[in-house]
């Protein structure tokens, strides 16, 4: 466009502005060409937010069955069941714990304040895992054993050296308490993508510090949760080792992120005796309805599939001391908290020790206010037996230089730590192995991948087709677009365009484009090519794409313009979006199937949308053909790149790993013509000839089985843009 200056003439501006009205009017009307349902079905008005409404309709129906179940408990021995039942399913949930290592604990510093000393102090929670922390120790102690408090900090980059969590651990250390703070991963001294040119996390805040290695812990098997709760545990380890502390008065709390962390280590370490977690508790049922499910520590699994709830955190440590801190403003629903305050009270009940729980809420925000903080205060006194004033006072703050426990302020320069991503790329390289051996009994191999991939992905085999309704027609030189939306898995719509040659071929094309069926549908766009070779083309919007999305939930986790978020909605129900859609895809394959004139139906997708066909036509065989354009190699890939390209996220399948990868499913398809354009890795980055042959190693070895070596056609390096070269062999 022509360069405005200040000779420009007033007439040529105006002529500049009015081509660029007419650019964008033309631009804005072809989209509205290609609206299905937009503008005119008021039904759907909400479309966009169908994703998340998906999920979040069949998570409050498990949770009302969950609700149903604790209402039938009434007597000891039921919620004696019942807690069995919890521990047994965090432990399945969070992830197997590593085997427990040497600590190689250090103190690195000693800062002596008045009334107290602070012992700065690294340890190991697994081998090269190092942790931060700062032990708090009141003067008064003597030879007397005291009590302990661990403080888990929030979401605050700075972790526990947070002025207000500091209020905090100073006022407890005034009263008599031993205070451990350690750094969260991905907060503090300790985050993991540290860039040291700009002091700051490459990818963000704590929140996406541990979503984006969190993602990846989820294909695995693993958690995010895992990780930081076994940071916890091995931190009651260090305590109970130190001479100071009465290992029977040991207790934590901690605020927001803390909440979580204190709730969760609490509910998995008997050792602590009292739990305070502030501004967290909630029920997931509240959650769901108001602010979605937050970051990846917060999502252990399919629990909410297995009807586990936040009450359940609380109830499995009864009769334990637990109080409840909550403000009536707090992003945490307080309603929530009320019910669950209301459905723990009955255990406690139960074993006849009511005064061991108890809730406090504040008219405040998400937030530490002086009255909760002295109702923790006085629980801690009270069930830690540390008599005391329970009267929040002033403190002093401690400078950054003061609190910093490395040399360099980061465990990744100065001790160059493992990270979450480097252990569970490790678990990543075991499985792979696993997968390995298996796939040398082919045959017995690729029938349980898919068997692992329907269960996984939460796949519901569509039992049945609607009729799809007919919104409008328009004409194009030699074929016509048809506009309809179908009933989709749940109560949402599948709008799509169907393309009509004059002359078609009775083939049908289903074609997957993650921007939505708009993006190759114009005058000379590959939809065109197709159609002017006599396939009747289908192109939908699958939900949370196009029309059908991304809707207005994005989550804490919004990361790169990816809300990972909504994909841990759908893993806490045992589903995911791949799931979804490749049913949805499958509903679409059949419905051009039960067209007379179609004798076979072909399916094409690009990139992120490459997953979902895939499955589809790994668990249905009515697609003949499929093409892959510009797909990411493997599950693995992803899980190997320590950078990888967040728009994957949601064609992600949580544990895929422990049972295939996306090569597996693609070797099932023999003797079908594949076709494997332009493959990326997880990255998104041309893959190295050596990741590319290890990932399509067992496609050819399957395709050779099947004597179909001709079926398959792998295309490396990256697209051209010439239509004819890269499908005209696969159309044939």
């Amino acid at each position: 466009m022509a360069q405005l200056n200040h000779y420009t003439s007033p007439f040529k501006i105006i002529c500049i502005l009015v081509l660029i009205a007419v650019l964008v009017n033309d631009k804005v009307h072809a989209q509205k060409e290609y609206d299905v349902i937009r503008n005119n079905w008021i039904e759907f008005s909400d479309a966009p937010n169908a994703l998340y409404h998906h999920f979040a309709r069949q998570a409050c129906a498990l949770l009302d069955k969950r609700a149903a179940a604790i209402k039938e408990i009434r007597s000891l021995s039921g919620w004696q069941q019942r807690q069995e039942y919890i521990r047994r399913s965090l432990q399945e949930l969070v992830g197997p714990f590593p085997p427990k290592t040497a600590l190689n604990a250090k103190t690195v510093r000693i800062l002596k304040k008045e009334g107290y000393r602070i012992e700065h102090i690294i340890y190991e929670s697994q081998p090269g895992f190092f942790v931060t922390a700062s032990l708090y120790i009141p003067s008064v102690h003597g030879k007397n054993k005291l009590p302990a408090v661990i403080y888990c900090s929030g979401h605050a980059a700075e972790g526990y050296r947070s002025t207000v969590y500091q209020h905090v651990i100073l006022n407890l250390v005034k009263k008599g308490f031993i205070v451990f703070a350690f750094d969260l991963v991905g907060q503090g001294e300790r985050l993991e993508y540290f860039d040291a040119a700009s002091g700051k996390s490459l990818v963000g805040g704590p929140v996406a510090e541990h979503s984006w290695a969190g993602a990846q812990a989820f294909i695995t098997g693993s958690s995010q949760a895992k990780y930081m709760i076994w940071d916890g545990i091995r931190a009651v380890d260090y305590l109970l080792d130190r001479k100071e502390v009465d290992p029977q008065r040991v207790g934590i709390t901690g605020r927001s992120g803390g909440g979580t962390q204190s709730a969760y280590i609490a509910a998995f370490d008997e050792r602590i005796k009292a739990a305070a977690p502030e501004c967290y508790i909630t029920s997931l049922s509240r959650i769901f309805q108001s602010i979605g499910p937050q970051d990846a520590e917060q999502n252990p699994g399919d629990a909410v599939l297995r009807g586990i709830d936040h009450a359940d955190l609380l109830l499995v440590r009864a009769p334990r001391p637990a109080l409840m801190i909550t403000t009536t403003r707090d992003m945490f629903s307080i309603e929530g908290a009320r019910e669950t305050a209301k459905e723990v009270s009955g255990i406690y009940k139960a074993y006849k020790k009511e005064g061991n729980f108890s809730m406090v809420e504040d008219d405040a925000p998400h937030a530490s206010t002086q009255k909760n903080r002295e109702a923790m205060y006085a629980f801690f006194q009270k069930h830690l037996n540390n008599p005391g004033s329970s009267l929040d006072e002033e403190t002093d703050t401690l400078t950054a230089q003061e609190l910093q426990v490395t040399g360099t302020g980061q465990t990744a320069t100065s001790l160059k730590s493992e990270t979450v991503f480097s252990l569970n790329r490790k678990q990543a390289e075991q499985l792979e192995q696993r997968l390995q051996a298996s796939r040398n009994t082919l045959n017995s191999h690729l029938v349980n991948a898919v068997q692992s991939a329907r269960k996984l992905s939460g796949y519901v085999p569509p039992l049945q087709t609607h009729e799809p309704v007919f919104t409008g027609r328009f004409r194009r030189d030699g074929y016509t677009i048809e506009k309809y939306f179908l009933q989709g898995e749940g109560n949402y719509i599948i709008p799509y365009l169907l393309l009509k040659p004059d002359q078609p071929s009775h083939k049908a094309l289903l074609y997957l484009h993650p921007s939505g069926k708009q993006a190759e549908a114009a005058e000379g766009g590959e939809m065109e090519w197709f159609v002017k070779k006599g396939f009747t083309v289908l192109a939908p919007d699958l939900i949370g794409v196009g029309e059908m999305g991304a809707g207005v939930f994005e989550g804490d986790s919004y990361i790169k313009g990816v809300s990972y978020n909504v994909w841990f909605a759908s893993m806490l129900i045992g589903k995911s979006i791949v799931g979804v859609r490749a049913g949805d895809v499958v509903r679409l394959a059949r419905l051009l199937k039960s067209n007379k004139n179609v004798q076979a139906v072909y399916g094409l997708a690009k990139k992120e949308m490459a997953p979902a066909l895939l499955h589809a036509a790994a668990f249905d065989p009515s697609i003949s053909n499929i093409a892959l354009i510009e797909p990411y190699t493997s599950y693995r890939s992803i899980v190997m790149h320590r950078f990888y390209n967040p728009a994957f996220i949601h064609s992600m399948v949580p544990n895929a790993l422990t049972a295939y990868d996306l090569p597996d499913l693609a070797a099932g398809l023999a003797p079908r013509k594949l076709l494997i354009a332009h493959a990326t890795d997880g990255a998104g980055n041309e893959p190295t000839p050596e990741e590319a042959e290890a990932d399509f190693a067992i496609i050819k070895t399957a395709y050779g089985h099947k004597n179909a070596g001709g079926q398959l056609r792998i295309i490396p390096g990256k697209p051209t843009g010439k239509n004819a070269d890269l499908y005209g062999g696969w159309i044939e």
